[in-house]
């Protein structure tokens, strides 16, 4: 009985130490240096007016998750838009709008956080005369192998 007992331990032990091991990530940490990856100008059919897109981090297998840093110089806005998956958008500097299709205009500033739900169309940027700052983060959806856009533009910004 007591070698059955044991037994069973040991066995537990071993199966929860293998859980564990795979519950680990593999590799080590990464570290992304700031301004090691290009800016670009955000995209005619995206954006109106001057906006920079520094990109943070891309999805992964494991984290299907990507982020950047976004500038909107004063005027610039997104084009209406969805994210298939939602979108959080944290306000770094300046002033900015943001509108929900339907809604009325919501001021956002350094330190607001939003959170656009999946599939709800809407659009954000500086006002007239601010400029304004972001963190965004959206995840990715991954169906039949192939990762899809994140973002769907509709129609520009009014």
């Amino acid at each position: 009985m007591r070698s059955a007992t044991l037994l069973a331990s040991l066995f537990s032990f071993a199966w929860a130490a293998v859980a564990l091991a795979a519950d680990r990530p593999s590799g080590s940490q990464t570290v992304s240096v700031a301004g090691s990856q290009p800016a670009a100008k955000g995209a005619a059919e995206y954006f109106t007016g001057n906006v920079r897109v520094d990109p943070l981090f891309a999805a992964k297998d494991t984290a299907p998750f990507s982020g950047a840093y976004v500038t909107f110089e004063p005027g610039a806005r997104s084009a209406w838009h969805t994210h298939p998956a939602g979108q959080h958008l944290i306000v770094t500097s300046g002033v900015g709008w943001t509108q929900e299709w339907g809604g009325p205009v919501t001021e956002i500033r350094t330190g607001d956080v939003v959170w656009c739900p999946p599939g709800i169309k809407h659009w954000h940027g500086a006002t007239p005369t601010t400029a304004m700052n972001g963190w965004w983060q959206e995840r990715e959806l991954v169906g039949k192998g192939q990762r899809r856009a994140v973002q769907e533009a509709i129609a520009p910004g009014t």
